[in-house]
């Protein structure tokens, strides 16, 4: 059986914990690859070989560095098609979806490629006599990344081509359950020139993400997961003084108004919620049905939620693939079985759904449940599953209160044909990205992504402007050089006469 190893200063490394986890291939249930977890002293050789890396690579020159980043995007490119291969094979998304994923993660290589643009430094002349003020950013040193299952291509590259780029060195912790991916992109970063070191890889679990938070030598960590986690991350980090963006989980709302094309917003409600089995933070998860609308609404996204078509996802005509755990199909499944009790109407159960050569896969089907109580499990927890929630409200102003007292903030969507409403909306909701007539909103790769309340840890979003003045301080420096002539000595306080 196949090891995933360890990649520390440029090379693969094999793990010497003797503790492994399984790798599955979701579509069929069996375990095809294992992974190896690192020790503590692992990670610690892995922070030293990229501290060491730092000290050239942080005075290295711009020109070095996007040189080499325009490489690996060449590369990134004309390899996409076999990393979403192994984003199928271990995550399960559909083909389609795999290569969207690399596509945006490839916005952020791209980003980075321009990192000079960013970077430019401000100056003030003759800010007194023969004084001149200048802010440069400068960057931090050995930056770690910790990711979640569910983008194992695309979070790692929200992160560390920015961090790369404006001179830090990294150590990348990806998700055990799917880590092919990004032992590929070190691969191809080593291709494209990387110096040894700058970008190091450690495969594991708690063990290594608790030594990355604990390591006097990580100077900041970024995080994509659940919120429970991300709350454990940000204290953990910043009990050991370090700079921490922990992006959380998400519970989000689609308001349909009265006026909205019912057919067009059906079929949004289809892709932002079933789309990746559920699988993303920023899926809608909940409709919210204004006035009359519930009732054709609700039927037709119910009779597009019976034809979908679900299959292994190397399969061209599967739109939606299995969850990644056999533990998490059953957790989902569970939400759909309590719904009724809990008050809430089962309009479409995908529970119990198998594929036909594939039972053994962590296969479910799409469900969809109306008038849902706001007491219900299904519409107070993220299920990070494909389940959609139909809340009905009698007004707008009932919709913005009901989506405003959710704990998290992370995306929302307005369907509508008025102007006026929709500018009212994207004023009035409190989340960090909002849609108008777009399911799920995350923004092109220079605006950066985050989102409000539980849905973020941390004072700065990630990648965009956020994520340059995440992994980059800021240094203010002011300078005088005197004429020839001055002389003498002063001792009063300087001013700016």
């Amino acid at each position: 059986m196949k090891t995933i190893t360890h990649w520390i200063g440029g090379k693969p490394v094999e793990g010497t914990s003797g503790r492994f986890g399984p790798v599955y291939n979701p579509a069929t249930g069996a375990q095809e690859k294992q992974i190896a977890f690192a020790t503590v002293d692992e990670v610690d050789t892995a922070v030293a070989t990229a501290k060491a890396a730092f000290e050239s690579w942080g005075q290295s020159s711009l020109a070095k560095r996007t040189a080499i980043l325009f490489k690996f995007r060449e590369l990134l490119d004309a390899h996409r098609d076999e990393i979403a291969e192994l984003i199928t094979a271990e995550h399960g998304k559909v083909h389609s979806d795999a290569l969207g994923e690399v596509a945006r993660g490839l916005e952020i290589v791209e980003l980075a490629c321009g990192i000079s643009e960013k970077l430019k430094g401000e100056l003030s002349t003759q800010v007194s006599t023969r004084v001149d003020v200048a802010s440069i950013r400068q960057p931090l040193g050995v930056v770690a990344g910790i990711t979640p299952f569910n983008f194992p291509a695309m979070v790692p590259m929200w992160m560390f081509p920015i961090a790369i780029a404006t001179g830090n060195t990294f150590v990348l912790k990806p998700s055990e359950k799917d880590p092919s991916a990004s032992f590929r992109l070190a691969e191809l970063l080593a291709e494209a020139g990387l110096p040894d070191g700058v970008f190091n890889v450690v495969q594991g679990d708690k063990v290594a993400v608790d030594r990355l938070l604990e390591h006097p030598d990580v100077a900041a960590v970024s995080f994509v997961g659940s919120t429970p986690i991300a709350k454990y991350i940000q204290l953990k980090a910043v009990e050991h003084d370090k700079r921490v963006q922990a992006l959380g989980g998400a519970k989000n709302h689609m308001l349909v108004l009265p006026d909205a094309d019912l057919d067009f917003a059906a079929d949004q409600a289809i892709n932002a919620a079933y789309g990746s089995a559920g699988e993303r933070c920023m899926a809608v998860s909940v409709v919210v049905a204004v006035g009359d609308t519930g009732d054709e609404l609700v039927a037709k996204i119910a009779e597009r939620a019976r034809n979908l078509r679900i299959g292994p996802g190397n399969d061209p005509a599967s739109e939606m693939g299995p969850l990644i755990t056999r533990e998490h199909r059953d957790k989902v499944a569970s939400y759909v079985a309590n719904a009724a009790e809990q008050g809430a109407e089962v309009v479409v159960d995908g529970t119990g759904y198998s594929v036909e050569g594939h039972e053994n896969g962590f296969f479910i089907g799409v469900s969809l449940l109306d008038r849902v109580p706001v007491t219900a499990d299904a519409y107070k927890d993220e299920i990070f599953g494909p389940v959609l929630c139909v809340v009905r409200a009698d007004t707008y102003d009932d919709a913005i209160k009901l989506i405003n007292s959710s704990r998290w903030g992370n995306g929302t969507a307005i369907f509508t044909r008025d102007g006026g409403a929709a500018r009212r909306f994207q004023l009035e909701v409190q989340a960090g990205m909002v849609g108008v007539n777009v399911p799920i909103p995350v923004p092109v790769g220079y605006h950066s992504f985050g989102g409000w309340k539980d849905s973020l840890f941390g004072d700065l979003h990630i990648y965009g402007n956020d994520g340059v003045a995440f992994y980059t301080q800021g240094k203010v420096i002011t300078t005088r050089w005197p004429d020839p002539a001055d002389g003498g000595i002063n001792l009063g306080f300087p001013s700016n006469s």
